[in-house]
């Protein structure tokens, strides 16, 4: 079984209770793909790197190239990245140069701490479709995956989709 890379970027996901006294912001902590790995004895070898601990509307190209980087000197031909929905598309267009790779980006709408988190869910499907899918970059977010150069963000429903019909 081939090793899988998982980097997190940061984004809602990762968000925790703040750690200050009456603090009100949510922080960016620990990785929570490694809290949810963690409950299912996964078949599958992974490393994950602490690459980013921003808000999706934070993240800069300057950002985005670092992320490329870390993609492209990896060994690991399979690559998750745990990310803020707000600029997960642009991440994934920043990304398409990545020819020789298969990576899924995917993130949730309330943190992974919270107890009616999408997180679990999306990261399940998403190592899913990770394992499954040929070469590319990938969005998979709520049971759905769409290459990165075909989807869009509804704007009614906030669910991100193919612009291919």
């Amino acid at each position: 079984m081939e090793k899988l890379l998982i980097i997190q970027t940061g984004g809602t996901i990762d968000k925790d209770y703040p750690r200050t006294q009456l603090g009100y912001a949510f922080e960016i902590t620990s990785p929570a793909v490694q809290r949810v790995l963690s409950k299912i004895n996964p078949s599958f070898e992974f490393e994950i790197i602490s690459l980013l601990k921003k808000d999706s509307s934070e993240i800069t190209d300057s950002d985005r190239e670092l992320i490329k980087n870390k993609c492209l000197q990896s060994d690991c031909p399979k690559i998750l990245i745990t990310h803020g929905t707000d600029t997960m598309i642009e991440t994934g267009l920043f990304l398409k140069e990545i020819q020789d790779k298969t990576v899924v980006i995917t993130g949730a709408f309330l943190p992974e701490r919270f107890k009616d988190s999408d997180a679990d869910f999306n990261i399940g499907f998403a190592i899913g479709a990770l394992l499954s899918l040929d070469i590319g970059v990938f969005i998979a977010m709520n049971g759905n995956v769409v290459s990165a150069t075909n989807c869009y963000r509804n704007k009614e429903s906030g669910k991100f989709q193919s612009n291919i019909h």
